[in-house]
């Protein structure tokens, strides 16, 4: 009798532990990478990197999660990689890539001027009194509003940061629930 991670012709295949992280890292630093490129990118041509635009970069985040869900199932062919390898795929490759994307907004909050992120709160600021305009008046609140436009003027680095963890973590997950349960099999 062969071992489980023997083939019938003899050759040794890696486990599905060992596949499982490979692809994770290459997918979730991938991603990861192109989060930071795009930031990079709208920096250096005059758009605020952390403002709505960064989502963009952000969106193929979705794609990496069922890409490396996709490719766990395809490389331990003929077996199946079961819901929890196929969960842990997809979410190892969202917090990889949610990692490195906050990491990349700190790093550039940190590398770039003052000027840069007074503009991202005024940014924030203008959408903020924005959406307020365009909620009807009986369910404005006063209070809340001021406070909403309190938040958003006084925006830290940390703040975005987390905002940029928790949405790339979010968008990950959203997709990567569903695909790594249809991944199963």
């Amino acid at each position: 009798m062969l071992p489980t991670n023997t083939s019938p012709l003899g050759e040794d295949k890696p486990s599905t532990s060992a596949v499982a992280g490979r692809l994770a890292l290459r997918f979730g630093v991938g991603v990861g990478i192109w989060c930071s490129l795009w930031l990079l990118v709208l920096q250096l041509t005059g758009n605020n990197p952390f403002g709505p635009k960064q989502l963009l970069g952000q969106l193929l985040v979705p794609l990496a999660v069922v890409g490396s869900q996709w490719a766990m199932r395809r490389a331990v062919a003929p077996r199946l990689p079961g819901a929890g390898r196929s969960l842990a795929v997809g979410g190892l490759t969202g917090l990889l890539a949610a990692t490195m994307a906050a990491g990349s907004v700190w790093g550039l909050a940190h590398g770039v001027d003052n000027a840069a992120l007074m503009r991202n709160r005024a940014e924030m600021v203008e959408i903020t009194r924005v959406q307020h305009e365009l909620t009807p008046k009986q369910r404005r609140n006063a209070q809340q509003e001021a406070q909403e436009l309190q938040r958003a003027s006084s925006l830290s680095i940390s703040d975005l940061v987390v905002a940029t963890f928790t949405r790339v973590l979010l968008l990950g997950m959203v997709v990567g629930l569903p695909s790594g349960i249809f991944f199963r099999k």
